[in-house]
C-alpha cells in the first residue's frame, strides 16, 4: 500500500524521540520513511532539515508522499493539510500522533489510503493506543475503499460511497458482485461470499433485491442504471516486468513470479500480463513461463522503456545500458504494461539471475 516515502514530521524537541521511534519501527516493517526536523534540530542524525512553518513543509511533500505521519497537535495539522486536499481516493494517508506516542490517531485518507493501518501498525510498534474513528472500523465492518484498496481495484463513482457505506454500517444486506472477466480475476482471491453476475444487467437485478451494491465491472462505462445504492469497482492492471539471464531456467522464472505476486498479495490469476524488453522474444524460459501461468506476454523496445519517467525507479546499470541499450528492464516494462496512472507496487528485486516488478495501473 505504502508504496512511496512515508514522512515523518516533528516541529518540537519533545517530539524527536518520539518521532525517531517511529521512523524505526516504520523501517523495520519494511517501509520507506524520511525524518524532517526543523534546522534548528540540525545535531538529529539522518532527519531532512526543513525552515519556515510546518505547513510550508507539509504542501511541500504531500503530493510526493504514501503518508505522512505528524508527531504534533492534530489542529496544526489540520490547519496544514486543509488547502491541500483533492480526493478521499488520492490524497496520502494522514496519522497523527502526540508527542509522548500514546495515541496514534487516524486522520485522513484512513480507507483507501490506508492511514487506519498505520495508525495500528505505528500503535503495535510503539505500544501507542490507535484511534480509528471511521464507522465501518469501529463497528468491525469492511468499507467500500477498503474492500477497493486490498483487492487492488479502483472506484468508478466515487460520489456512491457516503450511500453504501452507510448501508453496511447500518447492517443492510449489500450485495457483492463480480461481473464477466470481473469474476475470473477475483472470484477465488477475496475471503467473502462474491456473486457472480453473467451481465450487468443481471447485476443490477441482483442488487435490486437488497438495500445497496458492490458491483466489479471489468470495463470503464456502465450503461446500466442501478436503483440502489452501488459502488463500482474496476480490477486495476496488474502487470509483471522481467529480466533474466539467457540461460536461466524457466521453473525460476516462474518461481520468481509467483515470490512477487505472493510478496504484494496476490495470486498469480491476478496478474493481467508479462513484459520484458523485445530482445527477449526468444527467450525460452520466459516465453515457457508465459505459457504456463496463463498469461500473456507483451516486449517493449529499449527506446519505448528508457523514454519511461517515474519519480522512484531503481538506479540504473551502466553495463545493463551498454549492452541492451537502457539501465534496467523490469520496472521500466511493468509501468508500460500497467498502462494509464500505473505506479510500482514491487520495486526491482532479483532473484535467480531474474529480476521482476510488479505494477499496477489503470
Amino acid at each position: 500500500m505504502f508504496y512511496k516515502d512515508i514522512a515523518v514530521v516533528t516541529v518540537t524537541r519533545s517530539g524527536i524521540e518520539t518521532a525517531r521511534k517511529i521512523k524505526a519501527a516504520l523501517e523495520e516493517a519494511g517501509l520507506c520513511c524520511s525524518l524532517y526536523v526543523p534546522r534548528k534540530y540540525a545535531y538529529v542524525p539522518e532527519a531532512t532539515l526543513f525552515d519556515g512553518p510546518v505547513r510550508k513543509l507539509i504542501a511541500q511533500v504531500f503530493n510526493g508522499v504514501s503518508a505522512i505521519v505528524a508527531v504534533m497537535a492534530t489542529g496544526v495539522v489540520v490547519r496544514a493539510v486543509a488547502p491541500l486536499l483533492k480526493n478521499k481516493l488520492s490524497d496520502p494517508a494522514v496519522v497523527c500522533v502526540d508527542v509522548a506516542g500514546r495515541f496514534a490517531v487516524s486522520l485522513l485518507s484512513g480507507h483507501y489510503g490506508g492511514a487506519n493501518q498505520l495508525a495500528r501498525l505505528i500503535a503495535v510498534k510503539t505500544s501507542a493506543v490507535p484511534v480509528i474513528t471511521t464507522a465501518t472500523e469501529a463497528l468491525g465492518k469492511i468499507s467500500v475503499e477498503e474492500l477497493a484498496r486490498c483487492s487492488h481495484c479502483r472506484v468508478v463513482n466515487p460520489e456512491s460511497l457516503v450511500n453504501v457505506n452507510a448501508a453496511i454500517v447500518d447492517g443492510k444486506q449489500v450485495a457483492i458482485i463480480a461481473v464477466g472477466c470481473a469474476w475470473a480475476k477475483l472470484g477465488k482471491t477475496l475471503n467473502m461470499e462474491l456473486q457472480e453476475a453473467e451481465s450487468l444487467q443481471v447485476a443490477a437485478e441482483i442488487v435490486g433485491k437488497h438495500e445497496a451494491g458492490i458491483v466489479f465491472i471489468e470495463e470503464e462505462e456502465c450503461s446500466v442504471k442501478f436503483t440502489k445504492p452501488t459502488a463500482l469497482l474496476k480490477p486495476l492492471c496488474i502487470a509483471v516486468g522481467l529480466g533474466a539471464r539467457k540461460n536461466v531456467a524457466a521453473n525460476h522464472v516462474a518461481s520468481v513470479v509467483k515470490d512477487a505476486m505472493h510478496h504484494v498479495g496476490l495470486p498469480v490469476t491476478r496478474a493481467n500480463c508479462l513484459a520484458t524488453i523485445d530482445l527477449k522474444k526468444d527467450a525460452e524460459a520466459i516465453l515457457e513461463t508465459a505459457g504456463k501461468l496463463g498469461l500473456p506476454l507483451r516486449f517493449f523496445s529499449a527506446e519505448e522503456l528508457g523514454a519511461v519517467r517515474y519519480d522512484d525507479l531503481s538506479h540504473s546499470s551502466e553495463i545493463v545500458e551498454r549492452r541492451i541499450g537502457v539501465g534496467g528492464v523490469c520496472e521500466r516494462a511493468a509501468l508500460l504494461a500497467a498502462g494509464k496512472n500505473a505506479k510500482l507496487i514491487l520495486k526491482k528485486t532479483r532473484a535467480h539471475s531474474v529480476t521482476v516488478a510488479v505494477a499496477e495501473g489503470e
